[in-house]
């Protein structure tokens, strides 16, 4: 045993030292800013190693942008809170979107019918309207399912009653265990909704704030601020029926497959990632409408990662591209 942790010592001293050969020296004041910035701290082997994984980043990055000024990309990349985590490390992390089975879905999916002859706007952005609350942060925890349900609940509440209430995304966390969720480890929105239903609410955000860890429920009905009686899915894997549903109905919860390292480090344009694909999905967010430019349609996805991440808060994803990164592969939204 003791053999076993002395080479593991050794190992771990031999990296740290190649590591620190391979590091650009141009790098050293940055990576220094960047942990400030950040409020990282690091042993020092782990500093290593965690510069090193820092650095790729930023060439891959650097690498990418590259590319977008000579026009092979439509997006463009940055550095932000993720730049020393491998994109392994950020999948597991964050994408917390379980996907279902085809029972799952075939035993409790209600279907929206769509409108005959619905004339559609060119363009939607329910923020303008008041229906979306200012961008949140999961933190390091696959909570995305959490944030995705209460955005959808916050913008229907706001349709019934004019009133935009920051809900718990705690509360869900910590609450629909038996619906099938699991807290930081992942979850689903009809699940989130159904708990809510059965629970006969959710407190708002205030009164149960949100920690990105998993604690035993506190739900407190005192401090209820919204409630469903089910939840419906727009029709899966069609574009043109989750327009109608986010043209007629409003923000609506959809799962998307965010896997990739140009998703990790995404800050602004339309993300076509040729790497995307529509049948994995692993996270959840809110679309909040749709619009154009220069004759590429895309649409207004509100993310969980900070208003840091991306296009303060929000990605560009292609719309009418063929379902691109499974946008509307399991669009659904609160009954309220």
């Amino acid at each position: 045993m003791e053999t076993s942790l002395v080479r593991g010592y050794v190992l771990l001293s031999f990296l740290a030292l190649a590591f620190a050969q391979m590091f650009d020296p141009l790098l050293s004041e940055p990576w220094l800013n960047w942990k400030s910035y950040h409020g990282r701290e690091y042993m020092q082997k782990e500093d290593s190693y965690r510069r090193a994984v820092w650095e790729k980043n930023l060439k891959t990055i650097q690498l990418h942008n590259l590319g977008y000024s000579m026009g092979k990309h439509s997006f463009d990349l940055a550095m932000n809170q993720f730049g020393d985590m491998t994109t392994e490390e950020f999948h597991q992390l964050m994408n917390g979107f379980q996907q279902p089975d085809t029972e799952h879905l075939t035993s409790t999916k209600d279907v929206s019918t769509r409108p005959k002859s619905l004339k559609l706007p060119g363009s939607v952005d329910w923020r303008d309207k008041g229906y979306v609350t200012p961008v949140k942060n999961q933190g390091a925890c696959g909570s995305c399912w959490a944030f995705s349900s209460t955005g959808a609940l916050e913008g229907q509440t706001f349709k019934k009653t004019g009133k935009l209430i920051p809900l718990s995304e705690q509360n869900l966390v910590d609450c629909s265990q038996k619906q099938g969720n699991h807290g930081c480890n992942g979850g689903m929105m009809d699940r989130a909704f159904t708990y809510i239903q059965q629970n006969n609410g959710i407190d708002t955000e205030a009164s149960y704030p949100y920690t990105a860890k998993e604690h035993p429920c506190n739900y407190d009905p005192r401090h209820n601020a919204a409630t469903c009686h089910g939840y419906r899915y727009s029709e899966q894997y069609d574009e043109m029926a989750l327009a109608e549903t986010v043209a007629t109905i409003g923000p609506i919860s959809v799962a998307i497959d965010a896997k990739h390292i140009s998703f990790q480090f995404y800050k602004s344009g339309i993300y076509q990632e040729p790497r995307c694909q529509s049948y994995n999905i692993n996270h959840a967010v809110l679309v909040v409408g749709y619009n154009s430019q220069g004759g590429n349609n895309y649409w207004i996805v509100k993310n969980s990662f900070g208003s840091r991440w991306g296009n303060k808060g929000y990605i560009w994803m292609p719309k009418d591209k063929n379902n691109h990164c499974g946008i509307a592969s399991y669009p659904t939204y609160p009954l309220v």
